[in-house]
């Protein structure tokens, strides 16, 4: 019973970090990550940047004949947060494809890497036994590869699980999709059908 709601757990998680999608996880959890070990950094980052834009907005309002020094000086400060901003860009980037590289292997491993070798140690146990003669000749798929014969191996609960998710899920995004209301919207007659329509009971009358 154990390994059965193991394998149902992987395989479910696994589904379910689909279904979100592995990019949205990784934004999220690599945002958490730079709020603990990249703090500073990001907050410099950002002052760098409210300070460039705001030495530029000065800048532009700055003439360069009249006020040459401090239209220099102004542009040195420029040129300087960008080569500095420049600098913790790369250095954060380089931590992202750090992060992502490790966030990626350590999700693949937690989840379908777990899943081959619990799968592998396992091949030779039952999950459960079925009732004989419910399959018929069936039985001996069910216990694929190397399950006892009777019962059902770990690869089939598996993949009977994933297709069950997978139907799972089809049917909430049906319902949580599904258009509130009765039935369809009743459609408005155009200009045109009036037109007959009051012409029709003209005739009539």
């Amino acid at each position: 019973m154990t390994l059965m709601a193991t394998l149902f757990l992987l395989v479910f998680v696994t589904e379910l970090i689909s279904w979100i999608g592995q990019s949205v996880l990784l934004e999220f959890v690599f945002a958490l990550y730079l709020r603990l070990f990249y703090s500073s950094t990001a907050a410099r980052q950002r002052k760098l940047k409210s300070e460039i834009l705001l030495n530029k907005k000065e800048l532009l309002q700055t003439s360069a004949q009249d006020q040459f020094a401090k239209w220099a000086k102004l542009r040195r400060s420029v040129d300087k947060g960008l080569a500095d901003l420049e600098k913790l860009n790369s250095e954060l980037a380089a931590a992202r494809t750090s992060f992502s590289l490790k966030f990626n292997s350590a999700l693949w491993i937690m989840t379908t890497g777990l899943q081959f070798v619990i799968g592998w140690w396992y091949r030779k146990t039952a999950v459960f036994y079925l009732p004989p003669g419910w399959f018929g000749p069936l039985t001996w798929w069910l216990a694929f590869p190397f399950a006892p014969a009777g019962s059902v191996s770990c690869g089939m609960w598996q993949m009977a699980c994933k297709r069950v998710i997978k139907v799972g899920e089809r049917v909430a995004k049906e319902v949580l999709l599904a258009p509130s209301g009765g039935g369809p919207p009743e459609s408005v007659p155009s200009e045109e059908q009036g037109k007959e329509k009051a012409g029709a009971r003209a005739k009539g009358e």
